[in-house]
């Protein structure tokens, strides 16, 4: 299926932040399998469901709500991986890819969330 959401660039760029979500994680000790890992997958993924369902909303008041939704997942996944690396479960040179897509993922959700009339 080709829906409109499909078609949006930030949809596009939230992909890429689960794929690197689930890259980054993988490499957490086994013991974390189940915390930390398992919520920075479940924000990466709700940044990108948001999306989706907030470009299928007609009114500008939900869909800026659901785009909102995604930012504010976006932050989860940051603010999360601040604990990964004040554990150790990986290193500010191993995370250069992922912070570039959480920057432009942010970027993309505000102008969208700026772009809705108020």
């Amino acid at each position: 299926m080709q829906l409109g959401h499909t078609k949006l660039d930030v949809y596009a760029i939230a992909r890429e932040l689960i794929k690197e979500s689930y890259r980054v994680v993988s490499k957490f000790p086994n013991d974390e399998k189940y915390v930390l890992s398992q919520q920075i997958k479940r924000a990466a993924l709700s940044v990108q469901l948001n999306i989706a369902e907030g470009s299928s909303r007609k009114s500008d008041i939900e869909r800026r709500r659901f785009y909102e939704i995604a930012r504010g997942s976006v932050i989860e996944i940051d603010a999360a991986l601040d604990v990964a690396l004040d554990l150790g479960y990986c290193t500010s040179e191993s995370l250069p890819e992922f912070g570039d897509i959480i920057i432009k993922c942010f970027k993309y959700l505000s102008g969208f969330i700026n772009s809705i009339p108020t």
